[in-house]
């Protein structure tokens, strides 16, 4: 192809592996790093992901446990990686980013709590300008369950960076004939949402989980309902574009994620209204469900900012084992506001 880009993925887990999948296919030079020897072990014997996305054919990725391979031979560095470990990993690599490299940030929302800004990209940029560097990052966000993405599967999302030329020369560079990415200059937004809509589909997995007593699709309805408009209202106080809620990184990826069986956070939902606790339903799954750590993040910043969160409240509360999942579920139900 004309455009080929050199990419890397920063992250072979369910999404980042996925993600190279597609590019491969559509023709890109893609390589991946891992810090997982047993994911390199099965891609460079077997040319799959058999732990995190069995089924799938990665021939033509390179494979890498260094990640100064990653930085030498590729020009888009995605940073495929959960939101607690993405920070340290971007500390292993900043001072080695040349100025041609454009980070893509897939991971979304607050970042750990012993940095100082409050968003994972904004702590990215504050990392990049104290090491004198002037890369643009970009976050990446909307309805994409990974295994679907792999298969084909059409669907869009959002990339969104705050200088517009950037996200829609990525948006071009990056879309292939199934992920069409939608350039938008709310990067704090498409960020918020990403990782907001994972304590909806926590809670829409609890419906699951009762769908023996009172779970149903018009119980499910009224959860997202009461998520999404409590979204909403505290997203756009901590600066989010109203606009964003309803595009790809908004009610897109809400939707897909709180209805999806494919759903780590609905998944985790589901067990813990079966009986499960929290730490048995985490230890059954080896892929990383953001909603727990996405819950309490938002409720303690409503917290700081003085915004009554009701919803994330009543899931907070079930969480930590102080109320019952019905009680939980009917108290988020309540906390709607038209």
């Amino acid at each position: 192809m004309t455009n080929m880009a050199r990419i890397g993925v920063v992250g072979l887990g369910n999404w980042g592996s996925a993600l190279a999948k597609i590019w491969l296919d559509d023709g890109h030079n893609v390589s991946g790093w891992t810090i997982e020897h047993d994911v390199y072990k099965s891609l460079m014997e077997e040319s799959t992901n058999h732990k995190y996305l069995p089924g799938h054919d990665l021939s033509g990725l390179h494979p890498t446990m260094e990640i100064n391979d990653i930085l030498e031979d590729c020009e888009l560095i995605i940073m495929a990686l959960p939101s607690s470990v993405i920070i340290s990993v971007f500390d292993e690599m900043v001072e080695k980013l040349r100025p041609s490299h454009v980070i893509v940030d897939l991971a979304k929302g607050l970042a750990p709590e012993n940095e100082d800004s409050e968003l994972i990209s904004e702590v990215l940029e504050k990392k990049l300008s104290i090491a004198g560097k002037s890369n643009s990052v970009v976050v990446m966000t909307g309805p994409t369950i990974a295994p679907e993405v792999a298969r084909g599967v059409l669907t869009n999302a959002l990339v969104a960076c705050h200088d517009k030329s950037v996200a829609e020369r990525i948006s071009e560079r990056l879309s292939t004939g199934t992920l069409v990415l939608t350039p938008a200059i709310d990067p704090i937004g498409a960020e918020l949402w990403g990782a907001y809509k994972n304590t909806v589909a926590l809670a829409c997995g609890l419906v699951d989980g009762l769908r023996d007593s009172i779970g149903g699709d018009n119980l499910k309805a009224a959860l997202v309902l009461a998520g999404y408009s409590e979204g909403i209202y505290l997203l756009e106080k901590m600066g989010a574009d109203e606009s964003t809620a309803f595009g790809p990184a908004g009610i897109g990826d809400l939707y897909v994620t709180a209805t999806s069986p494919r759903s780590r956070n609905r998944s985790l939902g589901e067990k813990l209204a079966s009986g499960m606790s929290l730490d048995s339903a985490l230890s059954e799954m080896h892929m990383v469900a953001e909603g727990v750590r996405a819950t309490k993040s938002f409720l303690d910043y409503s917290k700081k900012i003085d915004v009554p969160t009701p919803f994330l409240s009543a899931l907070w509360s079930l969480l930590e084992g102080e109320l019952e999942v019905e009680d939980a579920v009917r108290k988020m139900v309540e906390s709607y506001r038209s």
